[in-house]
């Protein structure tokens, strides 16, 4: 484990409860896969990399993360869940921007292994982020089928505002642009719409942000690059 992360991490008592799960509900959920929001992870050996996993399940539709449980389907388990457990929600708690809620239950797999069950709900204070030090900028996540992705700009403005009421935007020629652009093309990134509608950078960012917010158009964050689809 990274030891920065170490010396952060003070015993406390386990927040676990006992899960109503049985062991044919567990493999029943474990057989559909890793999905947008299902994940899994053996060991909590690298928190710093499976919060991501916790903020993106907050910032987009809510997630269930399965401790113990391999990429491949396999239930091993974990040997000692309590340190498991106290590894990663320190990491939560100490990581995480603003602080996310989540619920965490245990079961018991064999006498000797536990499997740790984290359900995170969707959540009301967008966009949450992962910031590891000062000397790193925070970044947030969103959850892209059985990926997390960073969010750009735009994404973190999508996310911000979503829940805001009255959004309102003009439709003036650089939207006609666009809209005629998408009548003939499957999607448009945000550099192709600066290009068209001869505009700079930030005028066509948010204009996009505008017609997401106004559910004209429908983000599709990727690693790369995003693109903008009609709604």
């Amino acid at each position: 484990m990274n030891q920065r992360l170490v010396s952060y991490f003070e015993k406390t008592n386990s927040r676990s409860r006992m899960s109503d799960m049985d062991l044919k509900d567990l493999k029943n959920l474990v057989r559909k896969g890793e999905g947008s929001q299902l994940e899994f992870k053996l060991k909590a050996k690298h928190p710093e990399k499976i919060i991501r996993e916790i903020v993106a399940f907050a910032n987009t539709d809510g997630g269930t993360l399965l401790l113990g449980v391999g990429d491949d389907k396999s239930i091993p388990g974990l040997k000692f869940a309590d340190d498991e457990e106290f590894i990663l929600v320190q990491a939560i708690e100490k990581f995480c921007d603003p602080p996310i809620n989540f619920q965490l239950e245990r079961m018991a797999i064999t006498n000797e292994r536990d499997i740790l069950i984290f359900t995170i709900p969707q959540s009301n204070e967008k966009p949450h982020f992962v910031k590891l030090s000062a000397n790193e900028p925070p970044k947030a996540y969103v959850r892209v089928q059985d990926r997390s992705v960073q969010a750009s700009k735009e994404v973190k403005q999508i996310l911000r505002r979503e829940n805001e009421e009255g959004i309102r935007f003009v439709f003036g020629e650089k939207e006609k642009v666009l809209m005629e652009y998408l009548a003939q093309h499957q999607n448009i990134t945000l550099e192709k719409f600066a290009e068209i509608a001869k505009i700079p950078l930030w005028l066509a960012s948010r204009t996009l942000v505008l017609l997401v917010l106004g559910h004209v158009l429908r983000v599709q964050p990727n690693e790369l690059v995003d693109t903008y689809v009609i709604y």
